[in-house]
């Protein structure tokens, strides 16, 4: 039975301010907000948006979740009173979101509306205040009041535990298997590779965890901070207790363009020759493995994308995208989409008809969808799900939840990692990927291994 919480016809009138902010215009201007262990955070390059306190929630689960977020969503939007100053994607009113991989999974999917925004669209910063208050005062000068408040918030929090210097020894780590031993993990990728022989599926995906108790209490800001520097090329997230920076746009909207950049064919960068980008070519994209994996992962996408748009492009060769940790084999992919009913597709309802993609499920999807569950052993929950933010306007970000962990408690940390299986797969390489998928949250964690 799908669990939902949908909005009431007694719940408060939304009403927001956006304002020009300088201070955000910059990624450094927007790192020196990465303060608190409970912000919410959607970062890449210059560009991004963090925010802080909650006003409200919604939570949802089952095969419905991304149709009944959105109805309580459309609801709130409508009713907003908007001042809108700075008209960019991600002004007005918002909220950030992260739903579950699966439809059957047990853990809740979200949107949740921050009371403060700091964000930069093309080089122009912007403050946002959101409040369901109707006698709450709504000014520029309020919303600085309120942002300051939250800073110095998390500042007096540092004082009163006297937090120890970002990058200090965060002591003894114990890192352990999760659902599977490496062992078993092999098990099911040899058995992904028997089905996939069988005619079952062309594609699987199988992912991992690993479970870290820290000796201290994680800083999640700093994670954050360590990644967005880190990462410029991925999207640095933060939603409720999910971290990480994924390289995987599952679709972007503005306006009428949507966006994606799709990647499946990954090579570990330890241990590469120094002409590493030749390297890369000749291992990735001499690999039939490895484009195979990413030609259907592609196809994938541009087959559910195809009904929404006008005009479609997609490059007839993939690019090899460069990350601190590995090379991926990347395909970015334009629409134009198509109005419908005079309107143009929302970004939370195209992540309904994209989701999953081959690149984190397998396909055909259904039958991938059944053998994950049988043999990964465990409930993803948000882990390969969407993670963004969308506004009012029917713009969005949505990335695919992954290069992260879910930080269970102040001193436990479940980390995730996923492989496509192919025929030609071999289990103890897909091992030492999913190593080399670990590693960003580790080093971001103070874990090097």
């Amino acid at each position: 039975m799908a669990e939902s919480n949908l909005v009431s016809t007694m719940t408060p009138q939304l009403r927001t301010l956006t304002v020009p902010f300088d201070e955000a215009s910059t990624l450094t201007g927007l790192l020196d907000y990465l303060v608190r262990d409970d912000v919410l955070c959607w970062t890449r390059r210059e560009a991004g948006l963090i925010g802080f306190g909650e006003l409200e929630r919604f939570t949802t689960s089952g095969p419905e979740r991304f149709a009944e977020a959105e109805a309580w969503w459309n609801s709130v939007a409508a009713a907003a009173v908007v001042d809108d100053r700075v008209q960019r994607p991600g002004t007005g009113p918002m909220a950030f979101g992260s739903f579950a991989f699966s439809k059957v999974s047990e853990h809740l999917s979200r949107l949740i509306i921050p009371e403060i925004v700091v964000g930069s669209h093309a080089g122009q910063g912007f403050l946002t205040q959101l409040t369901l208050d109707p006698e709450a005062e709504l000014t520029a000068e309020s919303a600085e009041i309120r942002l300051a408040a939250w800073i110095e918030d998390a500042a007096e929090q540092s004082r009163t535990v006297g937090a120890e210097p970002q990058g200090a020894p965060r002591g003894a780590t114990t890192l352990s298997t999760g659902a599977l031993t490496e062992e078993q993990w092999m098990d099911a990728v040899a058995e992904g590779v028997r089905a996939i022989g069988r005619g079952q599926l062309d594609k699987l995906v199988l992912a991992r965890d690993v479970i870290a108790e820290l000796a201290e209490p994680v800083r999640i800001s700093d994670i954050l901070r360590e990644l967005a520097v880190r990462y410029r090329e991925c999207w640095t997230y933060a939603v409720d207790g999910l971290v990480g920076s994924t390289p995987e746009m599952l679709i972007k909207v503005e306006g009428g363009t949507a966006q994606a950049r799709v990647l499946a064919g990954t090579l570990d960068r330890s241990g590469a020759p120094e002409d590493g980008e030749a390297y890369a070519r000749q291992l990735l994209g001499g690999s039939d493995k490895q484009r195979l994996e990413h030609e259907i992962a592609v196809q994938s996408l541009t087959r559910q994308l195809r009904s929404f748009t006008e005009e479609m492009t997609s490059p007839s060769e993939p690019f090899i995208l460069e990350l601190p940790n590995v090379w991926h084999l990347a395909s970015d992919v334009k629409a134009e989409l198509t109005p419908q009913d005079g309107k143009f597709p929302t970004s939370l309802s195209l992540v309904e008809a994209l989701h999953p993609t081959a690149a984190v499920c397998g396909t055909p999807r259904e039958v991938a969808g059944a053998l994950i569950r049988g043999l990964e052993r465990m409930d993803r929950g948000p882990y390969a799900g969407p993670v963004g933010w969308l506004d009012a306007a029917g713009n969005g970000e949505w990335g695919i939840a992954l290069r992260g962990a879910v930080v269970e408690d102040p001193q436990r940390v479940r980390l995730f990692a996923g492989c496509g299986i192919v025929e030609a797969s071999q289990p103890k390489a897909e091992l030492a990927e999913t190593w080399a998928k670990f590693r960003p949250m580790l080093e971001a964690l103070g874990i090097r291994g």
